[in-house]
């Protein structure tokens, strides 16, 4: 088709009404004439959810902190560890930024995102930078409404231009799993000025839209795009409450509040951010933190340690009260710790070996000389939820799922009654030994002149466990006495925490201590940590090298479930298959968040699903 224009006065007259009617169509964008009739009746909410609807109404503030929350004074924290970066969203910052840029735990102090997590509640997102939110039940899209208040720390507000940048940013040079989620985006469309859409391939991933709600907003006008994927200590220009004051690589970090943030008085973050300054200080190892707090330069400190939190508060700040323990009960699965192997390795390869060496951790002797008997055993990658698939037999959907997978789960997983190996507690049961001697067996390996040594090259089997800590060099070390029992030579190396992370990051170990983060909606995270593709992608979480078509099939299926049954049984069937593959010796948990505070600092009555959260303490000396 072909417009002729006679004159240059109805030339622009008639290029004049085109672009009046794309301004018009691009301000209106799906309410506008040419927008499809699912766009026009999909709703605008406050908030969205995984499953289900989002439990708390607009204006309702998050139940687990307190709205009367004095505001004022300093908090300081503690860490073991170090940090030389201030970008954790990439490869090279991934494991060494400093804490409390934006983490449940410490704090979302300088990074925002669009939408905020209620951890009251599974998975369900509210408004922040967007003040409103929308999506259709295929989740083949989402769409956001800027607040208008929403300002970076300079004072600039946040455009869509800036959201854009954030997302593409991160696509190109972020690391995974942030790039791969962020590269699903197949379009983006500006549909105002402060709305934006975005269009996905299809719905088949419904936390896609969940995980782009919770992406950093960076500024686009202070952030060096071209150097974004290397370490750097320049602090990012975010949204957030607070602003650096402090920074002191390897040794410490001050956030200073921000008194002109532009949140403060949304219900969100009512009962947040009480304090001026938060401090946070780090410490080469556990026991210099640990006396850091008895003397009362740590203000609040979860402790991991059973020993210690049985029998390091002898001090006379603890015994007379001006030191409180607290344990925090928490909803969510147990994580997952265990001494990871790396299936790479040739002595890893073969699943048999990692069951009999999986079988010959002494965990009752161990929970019983070293941690007081406090610990629980951990079973698979969902403990204490009914998201496990422990105690439990396959449904007839898991089965269904399964199917195409025969040699993916063992018979006595499937069947719900599998367990660790259950040793007396002796450190040598002879019993347990014989069934790993068996196992051994299965793999090519056998007993002769004391060693465990390969039927096919005569190498008796070694390898190294890599710690980063005493604690975690202490259960290697036990672990150990009863591996040698059978011939295995093992070396166990301590190095301090920034070369651990290097290590494990390069996949330069055997085996390592490792733990899996549960919640209560896995989802494409589990990309990251098991997928195939994973295996091989530099900076991913996919540390084990697990390659199994029985997991990526399944964790698509995680990731789609329309339903809560289905969700759950496609969870459990990923558990089953994870536990079958034995890629790591699991260790222990507890239920409750240990943790200690000086009466300078006050916790919330009540608590999140997953345990404490500092930004939701308050100063007990200010107004």
């Amino acid at each position: 088709m072909r417009i002729f224009v006679r004159t240059e006065s109805k030339f622009r007259n008639v290029f004049a009404g085109v672009m009046a009617t794309a301004l018009l169509f691009s301000l209106t964008g799906p309410h506008g004439a040419g927008a499809s009739e699912t766009d026009k009746v999909v709703p605008w909410t406050h908030a969205i959810s995984m499953h289900g609807s989002p439990a708390l109404k607009p204006g309702q503030p998050f139940p687990y902190a307190n709205p009367d929350a004095a505001k004022g004074g300093t908090i300081t924290l503690g860490v073991q560890g170090t940090f030389d970066s201030l970008n954790s969203f990439i490869v090279q910052g991934g494991w060494t930024s400093a804490r409390g840029m934006r983490e449940r735990q410490f704090g979302n102090n300088i990074l925002e995102s669009l939408l905020v997590r209620s951890y009251a509640e599974p998975f369900s997102l509210y408004g922040l930078i967007a003040q409103r939110v929308r999506m259709p039940d295929s989740r083949e899209w989402i769409e956001f409404e800027l607040n208008p208040d929403a300002k970076f720390s300079d004072g600039t507000p946040v455009t869509v231009d800036d959201i854009i940048f954030s997302l593409e940013i991160i696509r190109d040079k972020g690391r995974p799993p942030y790039r791969n989620w962020y590269a699903a985006i197949v379009e983006k469309q500006v549909t105002a000025p402060n709305r934006l859409k975005l269009v996905f391939e299809n719905g088949d991933n419904r936390e896609l839209p969940l995980l782009i709600a919770l992406a950093p907003i960076f500024s686009k006008k202070h952030t060096d795009a071209e150097n974004f994927d290397k370490s750097s200590l320049t602090p990012p220009v975010g949204t957030g409450p607070y602003t650096f004051k402090t920074i002191e690589p390897g040794r410490l970090v001050v956030y200073e509040k921000n008194p002109d943030y532009w949140a403060k008085d949304l219900p969100v973050k009512a009962g947040f951010d009480n304090f001026d300054e938060i401090r946070i200080e780090y410490f080469r190892d556990e026991t210099t933190l640990q006396e850091a707090f008895k003397k009362g330069l740590v203000n609040a400190l979860q402790f991991r340690d059973p020993a210690r939190w049985k029998t390091g508060f002898d001090f006379p700040a603890a015994q007379n009260g001006d030191v409180i323990k607290q344990a925090i009960p928490r909803g969510v699965p147990a994580a997952m710790q265990g001494i990871a192997f790396n299936t790479r390795r040739d002595q890893f390869a073969d699943r048999s070996v990692r069951k009999a060496l999986r079988m010959l951790f002494d965990f009752e002797w161990v929970n019983r000389n070293l941690f007081y008997g406090l610990y629980t055993r951990t079973a698979g990658y969902w403990d204490n939820s009914d998201l496990s698939s422990i105690g439990r037999p396959a449904s007839d959907r898991e089965k269904e799922l399964l199917a195409p997978f025969p040699e993916a789960v063992d018979p006595d997983v499937m069947a719900g009654t599998w367990r660790p190996a259950d040793a007396d507690g002796s450190g040598r049961d002879r019993k347990v030994l014989r069934a790993a001697l068996d196992e051994f067996k299965k793999g090519g390996y056998s007993l002769k002149d004391r060693k465990l040594v390969s039927e096919a090259t005569g190498e008796q089997l070694s390898f190294e466990i890599l710690a980063k800590n005493e604690d975690e060099e202490k259960l290697a070390l036990a672990y150990v006495r009863t591996l040698e029992l059978l011939g295995i030579e093992v070396a166990v190396r301590s190095v301090d925490p920034s070369q651990f992370e290097d290590r494990r990051t390069k996949r330069d170990f055997d085996m390592v201590f490792n733990t899996w983060w549960a919640s209560l909606s896995p989802g494409a995270e589990q990309y990251g940590r098991w997928s195939s593709k994973a295996a091989d992608t530099e900076g991913s979480f996919n540390f084990v090298g697990a390659k199994e078509p029985a997991i990526d099939a399944l964790i698509d299926q995680i990731v789609a479930a329309r339903s809560r049954e289905d969700f759950v049984d496609a969870v459990r069937a990923f558990d089953r298959v994870l536990i079958s593959g034995a890629y790591a010796v699991p260790l222990y948990h507890v239920s409750d968040d240990w943790v200690a505070h000086w009466k300078q600092v006050v916790p919330p009555e009540h608590h999140s699903l997953y345990g404490h959260e500092f930004d939701t303490w308050w100063s007990a000396s200010a107004n």
